[in-house]
């Protein structure tokens, strides 16, 4: 009976420390790396706006060489609706508690810059207005102010 309970106990712990394991290794390496971390809240099968952001900016080169120069950590929420683009229950969990956090009221896309303390520095609501390379620009000029 004690094994049992211990075993349930452990799962649980498990679970709710992995709840924030992307967020809580994004600021561990943003701090390690004097980075930013970009949190983006999106749904990937059935937004439209957010498809466009991701196919705008977040795939561009110009973006990718934010993560490659150090300048952001990368953590994307998404929250697919077709079945066969289901995230895990893990990840669908950590999703949901990052949203409770930063997404209260539910907005996609929706995406934000935090340090590495986890503190907002600049939100977008919907579909940022600039192109990948004015949104890099930008990224890169909060990251040199907040240094």
């Amino acid at each position: 009976m004690k094994t049992l309970f211990s075993t349930i106990v452990m799962v649980v712990l498990t679970v709710g420390i992995h709840a924030q394991s992307r967020l809580e290794n994004a600021k561990k390496t943003a701090s390690e790396n004097k980075e930013l971390i970009l949190l983006n809240f999106s749904g990937s099968d059935w937004c439209i706006p957010c498809i466009k952001l991701h196919k705008n900016i977040i795939e561009t080169d110009e973006f990718k060489q934010l993560e490659s120069d150090h300048v952001i950590v990368y953590i994307n929420a998404d929250f697919p609706r077709n079945k066969k683009n289901q995230l895990s229950a893990e990840l669908k969990k950590e999703n949901a508690s990052l949203a409770d956090e930063y997404n209260k009221k539910g907005l996609f896309p929706y995406t934000l810059l935090l340090n590495e303390e986890g503190k907002v520095l600049k939100s977008w609501e919907g579909l940022p207005s600039e192109n990948a390379l004015a949104f890099s620009k930008e990224i890169r000029e909060i990251r040199e102010k907040s240094k």
